[in-house]
């Protein structure tokens, strides 16, 4: 059974951000032929990586197996604490600003991190290949998702949000307009039908009004039927991939 073996110990980096000013912990598992020729891989980044790259990691190696998925390499982006108090910043990295929380309202700052910083390095050190990026991002991970793909649709080929989590500043996301940079972009969102009720309405506003106003990217939504706000992760990162590389989604060349 080796070669169902996921977790690669040497794929692990602490990266001191020159922008946000702290670190992360960046795991890297590489496709299981990655030391066997010379191809460039699909790069796929999960936020949140301290919980979604153990699990997600395993998963798109298992999805490789059975599926018509090609192997990648998979980036996870950790903060190595689950709380603020311990140095996790994701409600202010993958924020836009609130009214009710002054911490929110990072992530311009986070997106520049990505572009300047961690994307630059793993194209430096590993064969990737910069076309066929993708984003997950779950709650407020998903927040982000959206608004990279806004307002930055050319950093990342796919975005996947899990459970966007909008509840706190709907206005602002109502408001923000998608910046006309000409990419094949693609925006998978996925929710629950079980998700929290808080986040349901807010949710629901958003994808009306982008499914009837013409935006720089291909646009999917799945309703994950009987899954709640987190254990749908899974779930919907298996749908976002597969719906990325069936041939349904824009290919950028």
């Amino acid at each position: 059974m080796d070669y169902l073996q996921s977790i690669k110990p040497e794929g692990y980096h602490l990266i001191k951000s020159e922008t946000l000013g702290r670190s992360f912990h960046i795991y890297v598992n590489l496709p299981r032929a990655y030391d066997w020729g010379d191809d460039e891989y699909p790069v796929i980044y999960l936020l949140d990586g301290g919980m979604t790259y153990p699990v997600l990691s395993a998963y798109f190696l298992l999805m490789t197996i059975d599926e018509p998925m090609p192997e990648a390499i998979i980036v996870g982006i950790s903060y190595g604490a689950t709380s603020s108090a311990d140095g996790n910043f994701r409600s202010t990295d993958y924020t836009l600003p609130s009214k009710e929380r002054e911490h929110w309202g990072g992530a311009p700052q986070f997106i520049q991190f990505l572009d300047e910083e961690l994307l630059p390095f793993i194209d430096a050190n590993y064969r990737t290949d910069p076309s066929r990026r993708v984003l997950f991002g779950q709650s407020l991970g998903g927040q982000f998702a959206i608004y990279a793909a806004m307002m930055r649709p050319d950093l990342f080929w796919g975005y996947i949000a899990s459970n966007p989590a909008l509840h706190r500043n709907l206005d602002v996301f109502l408001d923000l307009e998608p910046n006309d940079i000409p990419a094949k972009t693609n925006l998978f969102v996925a929710y629950g039908t079980r998700d929290n009720d808080r986040f349901v309405a807010p949710r629901a506003a958003w994808l009306d009004k982008w499914t009837e106003k013409p935006h720089p990217w291909k646009m999917d939504v799945e309703i994950l039927e009987g899954e709640y706000h987190a254990s749908a992760a899974p779930l919907a990162f298996r749908a976002g991939m597969r719906w990325l590389f069936s041939g349904d989604s824009e290919v950028r060349e």
